[in-house]
């Protein structure tokens, strides 16, 4: 299955992108693990998200996931930086 990715990374400056790298790698590796492998939360390789919604896994970041210990980062993220996240997830950046 293909995934059809808007690509954001133009929007977001040079300096934005690797903040919200920096994020990924060690604010969601500090509960998916460093490797992403999983840990308290599940895996975020690209062969585990790839069948996943974009939109959901944006909403997720977004808003968190009730009843897990995923937090909302709405209002420390914008929907485009999420974005960004979901795809350089997807691309396996960082890892």
């Amino acid at each position: 299955m293909m995934i059809q990715l808007t690509p954001v990374s133009a929007a977001l400056d040079a300096a934005r992108q690797a903040e919200l790298l920096y994020l990924l790698q060690h604010d969601c590796g500090s509960c998916h693990g460093m490797t992403r492998k999983g840990g308290l939360g599940p895996p975020l390789l690209p062969g585990n998200l790839r069948d996943r919604p974009v939109a959901l896994m944006e909403n997720a970041v977004l808003d968190g996931r009730p009843g897990t210990p995923m937090p909302p980062w709405r209002g420390l993220l914008t929907e485009q930086e999420a974005r960004w996240l979901v795809e350089a997830m997807l691309r396996g950046e960082g890892l």
